[in-house]
């Protein structure tokens, strides 16, 4: 059975990218498509605005292309918990930097689990928080 896999990217995407620190706020998605734990197809799309839905619209836009897993460095407890509801498993990056390395962490089972700990600041104004 295939994963799709979402990295919140800086153009052009791809496994070389750079992962962008924020997942609501990116330019694009690198989404990777996993057999067995083999990369089988990276391809990516670009983000959705985020006015449109507010924190839920990245969510729906990931969950609309079938994503089931996550690897981002930084996101409000809202998204992750908007995650959570569509069944998207969501997991910190850690200090990977590029999307590479980071699926490449995620098939060994060395990146954590997003947590609580992992967001950002929270509350109605987190949208305003320099990343």
């Amino acid at each position: 059975m295939n994963t799709v896999v979402a990295v919140p990217s800086l153009s052009p995407g791809g496994l070389e990218a750079p992962i962008s620190a924020h997942f609501g706020h990116c330019e694009i998605y690198t989404l990777l498509t996993l057999e067995q734990g083999v990369v089988k197809d990276v391809r990516v799309i670009p983000n959705v605005p985020h006015q449109q839905g507010g924190c839920m619209a990245p969510v729906n836009h990931l969950a609309d292309h079938g994503v089931q897993v996550l690897i981002a460095g930084g996101m409000g407890m809202r998204p992750l918990m908007g995650f959570q509801q569509v069944g998207i498993d969501v997991f910190h990056c850690g200090d990977t930097r590029s999307v590479g390395e980071a699926i490449t962490a995620w098939i060994q089972g060395m990146l954590p689990q997003f947590g609580q700990t992992h967001t950002c600041g929270g509350g109605e104004n987190h949208s305003h928080h320099p990343h």
